[in-house]
């Protein structure tokens, strides 16, 4: 399964797309932005937000459903 993840990721790599983030205590976040990098345990993205952030997350964030990604 986590390859398959792996394979979404790659194939969306440099578009701009809208995340969703499940954080603790039922905090969400959405953001939107690019994954700019993917490695072998996690991948990069790129906030499109005022002040440009890179944040960082492992494929299993999205096999949780910790993060979402949507087109």
């Amino acid at each position: 399964m986590i390859e398959d993840i792996k394979k979404i990721v790659e194939s969306k790599k440099g578009k701009k797309l809208k995340f969703k983030y499940n954080g603790a205590r039922n905090q969400v976040e959405e953001f939107d932005g690019e994954i700019v990098d993917a490695y072998h345990f996690v991948f990069t993205i790129r906030t499109g937000e005022e002040i440009e952030l890179i944040k960082s997350f492992t494929y299993s964030d999205i096999l949780t459903e910790t993060l979402e990604i949507f087109d």
